[in-house]
């Protein structure tokens, strides 16, 4: 099986070649090279080859001659594509010579030829090269023709699924395992009345991967006794690749009217459901559904609409796009079975029995193959029933090592079931999803990372709509999300990975053209890298040898090149040598991709600017401090990723030669201090982390004028070395709409060179487009803010960060700004009055304003409320305030919602003002907290004592307390009658608890840590019935002696 469907990218490739061949600019210089005529043969043949292409596909399953064919036609195409680029590249270099000033030409010349160095190819060479290419494929395609390859619609996979086992609503409930919450979900939204779908059918869609028991459920939810004492009519339809109306609608028809049989007309057909529906509470299931056409599904339901209130209908899908068509409720996602309940699964279809306590010598290998199916029930049922009777340790070691395209199809099932959702894929996610395989199992993987190798490899083919290749990437990328071939990482919810079994799966599609290389390749040679492979990966090692790398030497036309992880953390780098590295570039020519990040490489050899195919480049996390000149050669690169390269001080000169460049990715790069002069030349530029002003420099901000493509965020350091206030204007910020995230910073040196109105004029010629969703304002040295930060102008601005504005006096208007959710105002030292005119001077300021944090600000005393405002009017949204390192401000204003959380240090006159908070500092002990009070903290309060028996009086709702760094605390009040969790850290003046002992019923957590005086824990532990976790740190009293005094449920945990 392996690599005989992988074919079916092939018409994409075929048509990607077509659509090159057949470009304007390319065409124009083959009129004037006189090749034209050659070029219009070539795209006639790779049409005509295109069109037998399905028939090919079918036929390589039975004919092995038709199979060599499609193989020798993709290494064919992939020679194509180069020679095509290599037209492409000479086709730039003569129109950027002929669009330079005469005077230029010279320079320029020599600077492009120089591009290219290993391609100083002349005019009759290329003709020649596109010559013998022309040929190769008419002697290819006039093969076709001796193999009988026809023009047919479809695959050879459309023939197969007719082939379909087809389910039904029989279940065996006892055989099913770890679903019992999922069927109680089901059910109670099945008997739920939802009145908002009264006129309409309830749709309930069930969505996961291939296997993960979707049919399962629905049988187990459908079957039901108290599900089936609700519904007049219930009917299970097995709907598949097939959605023909007609026939659906005459099945459901059969269910509830056995009687029908002759109707083949779907007006009848639905005109009889539909009588048969009415006034009718029903519940219908359609079990594995593909189709999203929204006008096919509104006809099916049309005389469902006929049924009475409360009718329901489950969906079961792989693909989130059908259930978005569906749905009249959010979808149900399916997750994995628990390891254990994957295990009984197994176990059952193995041996008949929940364990392994009759089969010990079975235990350790069965274990390991059920973490091989990663809670996948088909896997688990499919590899215990290939074992069931098999009772040797080797036969079940054999299945354990077998790969899963090795195991018989009419045995396991696992391939086929995970197949079909791969060949309901369009061309192009196939090869998309094919170039997953060079990715190890359990890897995570960033989705802009992934568009971005799709985009270098040529994945991302232009459409009628001229959609950015990276929002048609991430479209690809939804679309396989949304039909479970990725999914969330369960440790970083910001990364994906594949499921262990579709990461076989598409290996057993990509065959021999994708390889990766691992410590078990290198170690034992299991298998070797193909001359034919394409796309490599493989896994960095903390010191790279001249041997692991030979076996590429060998690949002359590798595409791909990636060490992996490709964002490792920097202290975890690997070491390779300049050596192996210029060895390694001078052999892999071909290259699209080179991913190198997280080697100690401190420079790269001239020899990479000879990668003239080179789209994607990526550094980052190593140590280089300088790129060479002749990375300005690579005409074609789209991405270049440098960030974390926290010893890189410059970037190139000639970097404006890059003139295709996207992607410029230099976070993290502390050393870099300017840019480069030619920096506006990159207009493509889509990504562009930072832009540093240099000190002389003459362009400076200027350099940001014609990037109009700008997107995502952007930081604008060294701003105070913007000598002319024009420059700030030409920078044309407002019009980059793209833009998300904006940062802008002066140095943190407020020295007297320092021009207080130059800064303001500056930033008043920095106004950002009304896009914004971010800004932060560092190191700013104006003495007040831009007319435009009054101006609401901002309409989806939720964030706002000012820090380190020294020379600032006051705060601007801020009020206006509504959808403003964060506002951190940090190291303002100058402000001393938060008055009005912060509110912006309307009836409701700050209406979505969710936190606010006031960081170490000096001056600051007073904080003023407009006049007449009522409660709940000023930060209406607020749930958390934070005051931090103000120690003269005395009181916070009466107009606080009395919800606000409150995190407040560093702040010994603070007070309050309403009675509905608590004060601080000296009067903390003795007043009473707010009866709504769920959590306090109380953390650095050296001078107190104690705490009062008033601070939680009885209808409190404390719950949740922590004491920290109290080192004069003597004793706990002994009214803490609601908590549930109680942590004491660093109290080193507690020697014990209160003589009757903690009254907290529902305490379920307690941590003592660091409280080097307290003897004991507190009287009558046994009273304390909810407790389940007690941990110890750093106390003086012996902890085992609990266990027996306690007679808790509780787990001791002792550091």
């Amino acid at each position: 099986m392996a690599g005989i469907v992988g074919e079916a990218v092939l018409s994409c490739f075929i048509q990607k070649l077509v659509d090159m061949v057949t470009s304007p600019e390319l065409w124009k210089y083959a009129r004037k090279e006189q090749v034209d005529s050659e070029l219009k043969r070539c795209k006639n043949i790779l049409t005509k080859i295109c069109l037998v292409l399905n028939d090919a596909e079918e036929k390589q399953m039975t004919n092995p001659l038709v199979k060599i064919w499609l193989d020798e036609l993709r290494d064919l195409a992939y020679d194509v594509e180069d020679i095509l680029d290599d037209f492409a590249i000479e086709a730039l270099r003569s129109s950027l010579i002929m669009a330079q000033p005469q005077q230029g030409i010279s320079k320029l010349r020599d600077m492009l030829s120089s591009l290219i160095p290993s391609a100083s190819t002349s005019n009759s060479s290329m003709r020649s090269k596109i010559k013998e290419i022309t040929e190769r494929l008419q002697e290819i395609s006039a093969q076709k023709n001796d193999l009988d390859l026809r023009e047919i619609a479809g695959g050879w996979w459309s023939d197969r699924k007719r082939k379909r086992e087809q389910t039904t609503s029989l279940v065996v409930e006892s055989d099913v395992y770890g679903r019992e919450k999922n069927k109680a979900d089901i059910v109670d939204m099945l008997l739920k009345h939802d009145p908002s779908s009264d006129d309409e059918v309830s749709v309930i869609p069930i969505v996961g991967m291939g296997g993960i028991g979707k049919t399962t459920l629905a049988q187990l939810a459908f079957n039901d006794d108290e599900v089936k004492g609700r519904f007049d009519l219930r009917a299970w339809v097995c709907v598949s690749d097939d959605f023909d109306v007609s026939k659906i609608t005459k099945t459901i028809l059969q269910s509830v009217d056995p009687g029908t049989h002759d109707v083949n007309d779907l007006n009848l057909l639905q005109v009889k459901l539909k009588e048969k529906f009415s006034g009718k509470k029903f519940l219908l299931v359609l079990d594995d559904v593909w189709n999203e056409n929204c006008h096919e599904w509104d006809t099916l339901c049309m005389p469902m609409r006929a049924g009475a209130p409360g009718s329901k209908l489950i969906v079961t899908t792989r693909n989130e796009g059908v259930a978005a068509v569906t749905r009249t409720c959010p979808a149900y996602p399916l997750r994995e079975l628990s390891n254990n309940d994957c295990l009984s699964l197994f176990t059952q279809q193995a041996l008949r029995t929940r364990n392994f306590d009759a089969h010990p010598h079975l235990k350790e290998v069965g274990e390991e193959i059920v973490r091989r199916c990663k809670g996948l029930p088909l896997a688990a049922k499919a590899l215990g029933g290939m074992l069931r009777n098999q009772l040797s340790r080797d036969a079940w070691a054999n299945i354990l090592t077998s790969r899963i395209w090795d195991l018989p199809e009419d045995k396991s099932h696992i391939l086929p079931a995970l197949m079909l959702s791969y060949h309901h894929l369009p061309s192009h996610l196939k090869q998309c999803f094919a170039y997953c395989s060079m990715f190890p199992k359990d890897y995570e993987f960033n989705k802009d990372d992934l568009v971005l190798l799709w985009m270098a490899e040529g994945f991302l083919q232009k459409t009628k709509e001229a959609a950015r290749p990276e929002d048609l990437g991430s479209k690809y990328f939804n679309d396989l999300f949304s039909r479970s071939f990725f999914q969330h990482s369960s440790r970083n919810s910001s990364r994906y990975v594949m499921h262990d079994l579709i990461n076989d799966l598409a290996q057993s599609v990509a065959g021999e053209i994708y390889f990766h290389l691992d410590g078990a390749w290198e170690n034992n040679k299991q298998s070797t890298i193909s001359e034919k492979t394409r796309h490599s990966s493989f896994n960095r090692q903390h010191s790279e040898t001249q041997r692991k790398f030979e076996p590429f030497h060998k690949v002359k036309c590798l595409r791909t090149l990636v060490a992996l992880p490709m964002d490792q953390p920097v202290f975890s780098s690997g070491y390779i040598s300049s050596k192996v590295l210029d060895d390694l570039l001078k052999e892999v020519k071909y290259l699209r991709v080179l991913s190198l990040s997280g080697y100690k490489i401190y420079g790269l050899p001239d020899s990479i600017g000879n990668l003239k195919y080179l789209r994607y480049l990526n550094l980052s996390g190593s140590s280089i401090r300088r790129l060479p000149d002749s990375v300005c050669h690579l005409y074609n690169l789209q991405a270049l990723i440098l960030s974390d390269c926290k010893d890189l001080t410059t970037l190139p000169v000639g970097i404006g030669n890059l003139i295709n460049l996207r992607h410029l990715h230099i976070f993290d790069t502390w050393k870099l201090q300017e840019m480069p002069s030619q920096t506006g030349n990159l207009t493509k530029l889509q990504t562009l982390s930072k832009f540093i002003v240099g000190e002389g420099n003459n362009l400076g901000l200027r350099e940001l004028k014609n990037l109009f493509d700008l997107r995502g965020q952007l930081s604008i350091l060294g701003l105070h070395n913007v000598m002319n206030i024009r420059d700030g204007r030409d920078a044309n910020l407002e019009s980059k709409h793209g833009i998300e995230e904006l940062t802008m910073e002066w140095s943190d040196d407020f020295g007297a060179s320092r021009n207080e109105m130059h800064e303001r004029n500056v930033l008043e010629q920095l106004r950002p487009h009304r896009n914004l969703k971010k800004l932060t304002i560092a190191s700013y040295g104006g003495s007040g803010f831009p007319n435009w930060m009054k101006d609401p102008s901002f309409p989806i601005m939720t964030h706002l960060i000012l820090k380190d504005c020294k020379r600032c006096t006051s705060l601007p208007a801020l009020g206006q700004i509504s959808s403003l959710k964060v506002l951190h105002i940090k190291g303002m030292s100058e402000v001393r009055t938060i008055n009005e005119e912060f509110y912006g001077g309307i009836v409701k300021p700050f209406p979505s304003l969710e936190s606010l944090t006031f960081e170490v600000m000096a001056e600051w005393e007073y904080w003023f409320c407009p006049d007449a405002v009522n409660e709940g009017e000023l930060f209406p949204c607020l749930r958390l305030l934070t005051i931090r390192d103000c120690r003269k401000l005395q009181q916070l204003p009466n107009c606080l919602p009395s919800q606000v959380k409150l995190d407040i240090s560093c702040c010994p006159n603070l007070g309050f003002a309403s009675s509905r908070f608590a004060s601080l500092g000296e009067s903390f002990s003795t007043r009473e907290l707010p009866s709504t009070l769920k959590k306090l903290e109380i953390c650095g309060c050296p001078d107190l004592e104690s705490m009062s028996e008033n601070m939680c009086p009885n209808n409190s709702a404390l719950d949740n307390l922590v004491l920290e760094g109290y080192p004069n605390l003597k004793i706990l009040p002994e009214c803490l009658h609601s908590l549930k969790s109680l942590q004491i850290i660093n109290c080193e003046g507690l020697e014990c608890f209160p003589a009757r002992g903690l009254s907290t019923p529902t305490l379920t957590s307690l941590r003592i840590e660091g409280c080097e005086n307290l003897k004991s824990l507190p009287h009558q532990m046994r009273d304390l019935k909810s407790l389940r976790d007690l941990t110890i740190f750093g106390n003086t009293f012996n902890p085992q002696s609990l266990q027996s005094g306690a007679g808790g449920n509780f787990s001791l945990k002792e550091a």
